[in-house]
Formats: structure tokens, C-alpha cells, sequence
């Protein structure tokens, strides 16, 4: 007798099956980000697999605290399927507003209750015509303050991640969007006339110019100009992108075939550093993500475009730019792997290192599971904790036995990592690697259940 498990991918629906010793994980017990996704468990008449995490930590821990995930495979699969997957834009949004829920930082009880560590900021949000008066911790970022506000919206917004806190002209100063990784005491606020506000919305180009034509803006920015706009930027025109860029252009849009902006377009190509400082200096904002999520700084990064990384960091991107599944830069490269120089070169502009995708994967897992060695000595150098787990329990270690990476294993222990934590399925690195011998398909069998 054996048993059949199928992994179904991008399904809501619960599909029928002939075979009644089989049960589904019900779409209630999954956490909202997650139901992308069911994973059909099957209910073992005789004691479970001991020892692999691809089964049995389904079953004897299936009431650990973490993501409904069946195998180390799937969880590994979770950053590249958001990122291929086809899905409607409502879907997006409505994953994004998950995310962005889930992670979004609770104010402390010690915050709460000592008022010299409150800021209280009136939000103005046009878009909605509405207005709240929000209490912030002022040491918290620009970013977790969006997550809070967007925490408390009722209304959804669209391509909610572009938009940003605005600070409006006062006392002759220029109105701008605040930076998302600067804290908010970074940006002082007047104290002397009451409750200060700031403004909620879409992030545009800020003119610096008085009494603009709206007719003329609305003429230059026809899809026909907004395509050209983007060639220029393919065919590296830099004289061409100046004139329309000076004439008013806002270089913060998406083209309507790629969902590229110009200046993530620009960070992948080549030679381009006279490109991106153009757009800078026309009004593109740094941390205006394309529809998939990403910043200029990811996409740089993604394609291994040190040229452009540089050129971004420069101009004043942040390292820890996060994309709509909460992931930086630095996550990609120990992804894609390739010249280490990326990776280094974040590392170095004080990139935050153990960021954690919806599956608790950190950089140092995944720079282990795809055998990036020189990825993970930088990530150590720089502070990496090889003793991190992910949702499953496994560490760096783990993975390096459950895909083979051996060079990665031998870097790990020769830098004194743990080799006795054992993973939720009470794994240790070792039996890891000797109960391996599965395969990592959807849909296979297990031979030997009576």
C-alpha cells in the first residue's frame, strides 16, 4: 500500500478526492497571506514518517505557530512564486494589505503609557477625504508608520505601496515625501502650532515651480508620451528624457506593458548612470516600485547591476528598501547568487542582514540553499546569525543537508556553527541529511506504508 500526496498550488477551492483517508488543511486555519496555497495532509493509519520534515512535522506539530507548509521545498518555492505567479491586480492588493497587516509592529504597552515617547501626527489622506490623528513612536521608521496608518485604512487603496507620508512647505521649506527607512524624529515637526499634520498619498513628482499649466501637464503625460518617455530611457537618450523631463514629465509611472517604471528600467540596463541621475534630478523617487513590488535598488540588485546598485546608493536609496513581500535587496542577491560584489556592496552601506520572508527564510538560508559560498561568508562577516530558524525550525545547517551544498556545510561549521539544534520535527542537521531521500515533486508516492 502506498500513499499519494499532491501539493495544489494557486487554488481556493477544496477539490474532491476518491480517496477518504485523505483530509484537507481548511482554508480557516490559513493565515490570510498564505491561502494561495492548500496542502493536502494525509492521515497515516500506522505511526508517521519519523524524522522528515516533508511529512511528519505536519503531523505531530500541527500545532506549532508557523506557516501551513508541507515541505522545505515549498517554502524555499515561496519567494519565487510571488514573483512569476499571474495573479488579477485585486488578488495583489488584497495579498499586499495581508502582508502588510502581519508584519506591521504593535505599538508597546511601555510606548503607550510613557507620553514622551508618543508623537501624535494629524494624517490627512485626499484620496479618501479623510483624517485621523495617529500616535507614533517617533524611533520607528517612516515605513512601520505606513504600515500603521494603512493598518487603521477602511477603504482600500490602489497600488497602495506607492504611496507616502508628504510633508507640506512651511517656514520656506519645500514640500517632500519623507524618506520610508529615515525615522520619523529625523523629520522635526513645529511644536507650537498644535497638532502637526502630514499628508498621506500617491507619491508624485514634487514641482518646485509656482502657478503650473494643469492643461499642459495633462497633454504631456498622453500613453503616447509616457511610451516614448520609456524608450528614451530603453535607447539611453539621455538629452531626449532632459527635454521632457524639464518640460514637466513626472518620471513616477508605470509603463502599461511591463509594469516597469523608467527608473527600474533603468537599473537593469547597462551603462545607464547618466540615466538614473537624470530621472533623480526630474522628480523619480527612489523608492517608487514597479507593480511587482519592487524598487529600483531590487531590480539593480536582481539583475547584478553593480554599476546601477552603486549609482542608486549614491543618490541616497536606503539598502533596506522592502518590496511588497517585506523583502530587501540584500534577500535577492543571496537569492540569485552570481558576483558577490552586490551583496558586498549592501553589506557594507549597513543593509540590514536576517530579513525574514512569510516562511521565517533569512538571507543565510537561502545563500546555503542555492550553494552561494561567497554570499555566505560576507552575510557571517557582516553578522549573520547561523543559528537562525525558519518556520520549520531548520538553520542554515539544515538546508545545507537537505540540498546537498556542501561547501556551504563545511564554511558553517568551520565558523563553529550549532550542530545539535534540532528542527520541529526534532531533526538534527545530520538525520536531516540521512532522511533526505525523497523526492521533491508535487505529486509522488511513498512505498512501504501497510
Amino acid at each position: 500500500m502506498c500513499i499519494v500526496f499532491r501539493t495544489l498550488r494557486a487554488s481556493r477551492r477544496i477539490l474532491p478526492c476518491s480517496i477518504p483517508w485523505i483530509h484537507f488543511l481548511p482554508i480557516g486555519t490559513i493565515p490570510p497571506g498564505q491561502r494561495s496555497r492548500l496542502i493536502l495532509v494525509g492521515a497515516f493509519r500506522t505511526a508517521p514518517l519519523v524524522g522528515t520534515e516533508i511529512f511528519s512535522s505536519r503531523i505531530k506539530n500541527f500545532n506549532m505557530p508557523r506557516s501551513p507548509t508541507s515541505s522545505e521545498d515549498e517554502m524555499a518555492q515561496s519567494f519565487s512564486d510571488y514573483s512569476v505567479e499571474s495573479e488579477s491586480d485585486s488578488s495583489k492588493e488584497e495579498t499586499i494589505y495581508d502582508t502588510i497587516r502581519a508584519t506591521a509592529e504593535k505599538p508597546s504597552s511601555r510606548m503607550e503609557d510613557s507620553q514622551s515617547n508618543i508623537l501624535v501626527i494629524r494624517i490627512i489622506i485626499p484620496d479618501l477625504q479623510q483624517t485621523k490623528c495617529i500616535r507614533f513612536n517617533p524611533e520607528a521608521s517612516v515605513w512601520v508608520a505606513k504600515q500603521r496608518i494603512l493598518c487603521t485604512l477602511n477603504q482600500s487603496l490602489k497600488d497602495v505601496l506607492n504611496y507616502g507620508l508628504f510633508q507640506p512647505e512651511s517656514n520656506g521649506r519645500d514640500g517632500k515625501f519623507l524618506d520610508e527607512e529615515r525615522l520619523l524624529r529625523e523629520y522635526p515637526q513645529p511644536v507650537n502650532k498644535g497638532v502637526p499634520s502630514l499628508e498621506f498619498r500617491y507619491k508624485k513628482r514634487v514641482y518646485r515651480q509656482f502657478n503650473l499649466d494643469e492643461k499642459h501637464l495633462a497633454k504631456l503625460h498622453t500613453k503616447a508620451n509616457l511610451k516614448k518617455f520609456m524608450d528614451h530611457v530603453h535607447h539611453l537618450s539621455v538629452e531626449k528624457m532632459t527635454k521632457m523631463l524639464d518640460r514637466g514629465l513626472d518620471p513616477n509611472y508605470h509603463d502599461l506593458e511591463s509594469g516597469e517604471t523608467p527608473l527600474t528600467l533603468a537599473a537593469q540596463l547597462d551603462n545607464t548612470v547618466e540615466v538614473i541621475k537624470a530621472l533623480k534630478n526630474g522628480g523619480a523617487h527612489l523608492d517608487f516600485r514597479a507593480k511587482d513590488g519592487m524598487t529600483a535598488l531590487h531590480k539593480a540588485a536582481r539583475a547584478k547591476n553593480q554599476v546601477a546598485l552603486k549609482t542608486l546608493l549614491e543618490l541616497g536609496a536606503s539598502p533596506n528598501y522592502k518590496d511588497s513581500c517585506g523583502l530587501t535587496p540584500l534577500y535577492h542577491t543571496a537569492v540569485v547568487g552570481g558576483d558577490p560584489f552586490c551583496c558586498e556592496l549592501l553589506l557594507h552601506e549597513h543593509a540590514t542582514v536576517s530579513c525574514k520572508d512569510e516562511n521565517g527564510w533569512q538571507e543565510i538560508h537561502q545563500a546555503c540553499r542555492y550553494g552561494h559560498v561567497q554570499h555566505l561568508e560576507h552575510l557571517l562577516f557582516y553578522g549573520a546569525d547561523m543559528c537562525a530558524q525558519n518556520a520549520s525550525g531548520n538553520t542554515a545547517l539544515h538546508i545545507c543537508a537537505l540540498y546537498n551544498q556542501e561547501s556551504c556545510a563545511r564554511v558553517l561549521l568551520f565558523r563553529g556553527a550549532n550542530k545539535e539544534i534540532k528542527n520541529y520535527n526534532s531533526q538534527s542537521p545530520f538525520q536531516a541529511l540521512q532522511e533526505n531521500a525523497f523526492p521533491k515533486d508535487s505529486e509522488f508516492q511513498v512505498p512501504g506504508i501497510a
